[in-house]
Order: C-alpha cells, then structure tokens, then sequence
C-alpha cells in the first residue's frame, strides 16, 4: 500500500490527527492548509485520493472541488464538514464529491471510506472520453451533466453515481447485491428494493419507451446490464 492522499484541511491538529491516523494505515500524506494550495496540488500532482474540508480559508472546499473536477481530475474525493445539512451533502455529491462525513465522526469510519474508494477500479473513467453519446442521450462525466435530444436531464447525484458505474462496466451484467455495494456502499446481506426504484427512475428518464428499455436491460434471474 503506498497510495498518496493529499489532506486540505486548514485546522493544524486535525491536520496531524488525521495525517498521523492515515499514515498508521500505510498511506502517504500529504498536505494543504486553504484552498488555494489545494487546487494547485490536486491538480499538479499526482494522488490517489483527496480528502478535502469544505470550511477553507481563501477558496471553500466546494469551489476547491469544482475547480478540481473542471480541471479534468477524476480522483475520488471525500468531503469533510461540520455542517449536517443535506443541502450541504447533495451540492457536495453534485460537484463531483465521491463521498461525504460530517464532524465530529470516528476515524475508523473514514479509513474505511478511504479504503472503499481506493477499492474502486481504477482509470476507467479517465482513460475514455469524459462524455458518452448513445443516439440522443449525452453524458458528460466530469461536468456531471446529462442531456437528451438537448434537453437537460436532472438526476440525483445516487442516480447520476449509478449511471456512472454502469458505464465504467458497459456490457457486464451486474447483480443488485454488487450495485449495493458498489453504489450504496451497503452490505451484499441488505434487502433493499432501492436497486429496482433507481433502475426504474433512470429508465423514465433516459429510455424513449422505459417498458421496453434499450439501454439499461434485465437479465433474469442475474440482475441487469448497460448495452447501449
């Protein structure tokens, strides 16, 4: 284990706290204290992953986060904050954030975040084009935006995530209990519908006719499959 996380966060002892907890772990750390140093480290070097504070000095974490996925980066990143509003959560999520804790929260809780993140394949975004076009229907990765014949599409940012993971694994048939754990970050033992309502509602959004659906198919028995 040797990935390197780049740290903004303006407070100096959770600063160290949290730089000394993740190096315990085996990462590398490295670190920013305001917004400005943030972006033009997580841009100008190389990370596998950021965890980001949202309340910086100089430019905000949201700003940091929206310069940084404007700039083309696709590093996962997890916000931090002392806010609990949902407001908050979605417009962090809707940037381009991959995850999300709220102070206070225990240490083990974002190390295991940090690990479910660096789990996720890797590249697959980065290495094909940012924006996908199938007929009438344009998704644009990084500007997490979705179009059809033109028009906007709105999607929550649980929809847009699994919209995403569709498209990194195009053609592969991918059962609930992995889309839970993959998407929702749920345990394979959930029993949860929440895989069905989201397919349903991506399926009235994006399908010309979501009864007979085209792009996001079921395979019986199995789960379903994105085959544009």
């Amino acid at each position: 284990m040797n990935e390197r996380i780049l740290l903004v966060e303006d407070e100096e002892a959770l600063r160290m706290t949290l730089s000394d907890r993740l190096e315990s772990e085996g990462y590398k750390v490295e670190c920013a204290a305001d917004g400005v140093e943030g972006v033009k480290r997580a841009v100008g070097e190389p990370f596998d992953l950021i965890v980001l504070d949202v309340m910086l000095p100089k430019k905000s974490g949201f700003d940091v986060c929206r310069d940084v996925r404007k700039s083309g980066c696709v590093v996962p990143i997890i916000m931090l904050t002392a806010r609990g509003q949902t407001v908050d959560k979605v417009l962090g999520l809707k940037i381009g954030a991959d995850d999300y804790l709220t102070k206070p929260f225990e240490m083990m809780e974002l190390v295991a975040r940090v690990e479910a993140l660096l789990r996720r394949p890797r590249g697959a975004v980065a290495t094909e084009s940012a924006v996908h076009s199938f007929g009438g229907l344009r998704v644009d990765i990084r500007g997490t935006a979705v179009s059809r014949d033109g028009k906007p599409v709105p999607l929550s940012a649980r929809e847009f995530r699994l919209l995403q993971y569709f498209l990194e694994h195009r053609g592969t048939t991918l059962s609930r209990s992995v889309l839970l754990k993959e998407v929702w970050g749920y345990s394979t033992e959930t029993f949860t519908r929440t895989v069905d309502v989201h397919i349903a509602s991506l399926r009235q959004k994006l399908e010309s006719d979501p009864r007979q659906p085209l792009l996001i198919l079921t395979v019986p028995g199995m789960g379903y499959k994105f085959a544009p």
